[in-house]
């Protein structure tokens, strides 16, 4: 049982620590790659669409960045149909997830070589989805018998292994400048709230990047839920008013500006302003599925009495399967929690590295929220090459156990 107290305490924590741990950084890489559109008038896309063999890469080199935002940005791309399913996979392997800013501070070493190992499997596995299917289509059939559309169309689609999105025709810019909706005054005040939002929005987005950096250096500590002028009250205020400007811009504020459809790409923009706006209306819906995630994590942990530490120490030469399948689960709480156990002397330095390739992090909200069928299929291919690389790291390498690459 859980009590009513305790309830709400996770609740509170859930809805500060997603915005900070997670979408502070998530906005900085979205804006980052949305502006390099801007200034390139959308020229990097056109070389993916032109360069198909150069897409596997691509996706990994997003993959790898630090956080979940490169990796988002591969997934819009899918749908649109300008990059292939290989490198979906490739994207998501290589992703290292907010828990990557976890190992870099506490095992930059462990972090160098899990990653890289993590990058190299994403490339291979990816060129061979791309190039032979390994069974894309079988896998993709049985996720098609699991129950009813989840999603809008996102099981009454055509086959992931055609090579393209599984929602035909799914039109990118549809619809998504129309501002406004409604009549009257009611329309035009809602506009103007909704363009306030947008910009208090980053002024939270850059506290709460400020706060997340802090975090981080000091060693990921516990953070009580204060109101002052202090670096605790920084991370409590711009986590809750980050949150509550993000549900408000997701489910209000872009019926009146931006983007009306989730999980988009465009191919540039016509000012700086609205570059800033496609980020944040990207950031908002992935913090909704972030925040969703969190609290169904937390309260899963505290419900069911689950220890991951312990029970990854007793796992022994199962380890890294366990790192692999917890890799399954989206967004990155699990997986921060197991880096922490990682720098704790917890588990062995296979287990990292196959939670490395087999998390997807929260760059499969996105997809889910669009296309579930292909989410799921996704995320079923990124855990074999995690097991494969786990398993053989453990059995012929001697690093491959405890604490390597902490810093101690």
């Amino acid at each position: 049982m859980i009590g009513l107290q305790e309830a709400i305490d996770i609740f509170v924590f859930s809805v500060r620590d997603g915005f900070v741990q997670v979408s502070a950084f998530v906005a900085i890489t979205v804006l980052l790659f949305s502006y390099i559109q801007y200034r390139t008038g959308g020229r990097i896309v056109s070389y993916l669409e032109s360069h198909e063999r150069m897409q596997p890469i691509a996706g990994a080199l997003l993959g790898l960045t630090p956080g979940c935002g490169g990796a988002i940005i591969a997934m819009p791309l899918y749908i649109r149909g300008t990059v292939s399913f290989g490198t979906v996979v490739a994207a998501l392997a290589a992703t290292a997830g907010d828990s990557a800013f976890v190992i870099l501070a506490l095992a930059p070493k462990a972090a160098a070589y899990a990653y890289a190992m993590a990058f190299v499997a994403a490339i291979l596995f990816g060129y061979a989805i791309d190039i032979w299917g390994l069974g894309v289509g079988r896998v993709d059939r049985a996720v098609n018998r699991i129950s009813r559309p989840m999603t809008d169309g996102a099981f009454t689609t055509t086959n992931v292994a055609d090579g393209g999105p599984s929602i035909p025709n799914y039109e990118m810019d549809q619809s998504c400048h129309d501002h406004g909706h409604g009549t009257g005054d009611d329309s035009g005040l809602l506009t103007t709230i909704s363009h306030g939002v947008h910009v208090l929005w980053w002024g939270v987005a850059v506290a709460g990047l400020v706060a997340g950096v802090l975090y981080l250096v000091r060693g990921a500590p516990e953070v009580p839920l204060e109101f002052a002028p202090t670096f605790f009250g920084l991370f409590t205020i711009a986590g809750l008013v980050g949150t509550t400007a993000s549900f408000y811009l997701h489910f209000v504020g872009r019926r009146f500006i931006g983007e009306g459809e989730a999980g988009r790409i465009r191919d540039d923009f016509t000012s700086a302003y609205e570059t800033f706006q496609h980020a944040a209306m990207e950031t908002s819906m992935v913090t909704v599925w972030v925040i969703a995630a969190y609290l169904i994590y937390e309260y899963s942990i505290v419900i069911f009495s689950i220890d991951i530490g312990a029970i990854a120490a007793a796992a022994g030469v199962l380890a890294p399967i366990g790192g692999a399948l917890l890799g399954l689960i989206p967004g990155c709480a699990p997986q921060i929690v197991f880096a922490q156990v990682y720098a704790q002397g917890g588990i062995p330095f296979s287990a990292l590295t196959a939670n490395a390739i087999s998390q997807d992090g929260d760059a499969l909200f996105p997809l889910m929220a669009i296309d579930m069928k292909a989410a799921i299929v996704a995320t079923i291919y990124t855990t074999i090459p995690a097991l494969i690389v786990g398993i053989v790291l453990y059995a012929v390498w001697p690093y491959a156990r405890f604490g390597f690459g902490v810093i101690g």
